[in-house]
């Protein structure tokens, strides 16, 4: 069982039967009463996202999920196709299921494939990825006093605020969770 006061995003718990991944997590303390949390969920299996609010202290049933090392090999009609690095079996998981994780897979990452009850429902990528930036905008000397940034699209086509001085073609570090540019790599 988990807690209201253990969960963050990323958690995954059952409730109502069903699947869900926490998206986003508030807690809120009004005047006189309990506190409460709000939690902003996504339904695994089905994609849909609802919104909760519940009693801090209430008490959930943690899902427990099955990690295997395993390799992105290609998209085809939708689908994205892993193979897991012990005994080779593939595995394929839709856009719903990847959710942000897509923004970052390139051909032969390595990450790890979380399965419930041998059903395979989505993967965890490390914390921060090396990407290839394939279209930004020219920087100028001297085009500000403090150092500002310009928009950046990597080999992935994910959009990145990055520093002037990148320019196509250049590798920097993106943080997988929040999408920001970490430094270059």
């Amino acid at each position: 069982m988990i807690s209201t006061s253990d969960l963050k995003k990323g958690v995954t718990i059952e409730l109502d039967g069903k699947l869900y991944s926490i998206l986003e997590y508030e807690h809120i303390k009004v005047g006189r009463g309990s506190a409460q949390v709000r939690i902003r969920l996504r339904d695994i299996r089905g994609g849909h996202t609802i919104e909760r609010t519940f009693q801090s202290g209430e008490r959930f049933p943690r899902a427990r999920l099955d990690r295997h090392t395993v390799q992105y090999l290609y998209e085809e009609g939708g689908l994205y196709y892993f193979m897991d690095q012990e005994n080779y079996e593939q595995s394929a998981l839709t856009k719903d299921q990847l959710g942000d994780a897509l923004n970052y897979l390139k051909e032969q990452m390595t990450m790890d494939l979380l399965t419930y009850e041998n059903e395979p429902i989505g993967v965890e990528i490390a914390l921060s990825v090396e990407l290839e930036i394939t279209d930004t905008g020219p920087s100028f000397k001297g085009d500000t006093a403090q150092g500002g940034t310009k928009l950046a699209v990597t080999e992935t086509g994910l959009t990145v605020q990055v520093p002037l001085f990148l320019n196509n073609g250049d590798r920097i570090k993106v943080d997988t969770r929040t999408g920001e540019y970490i430094e270059r790599a």
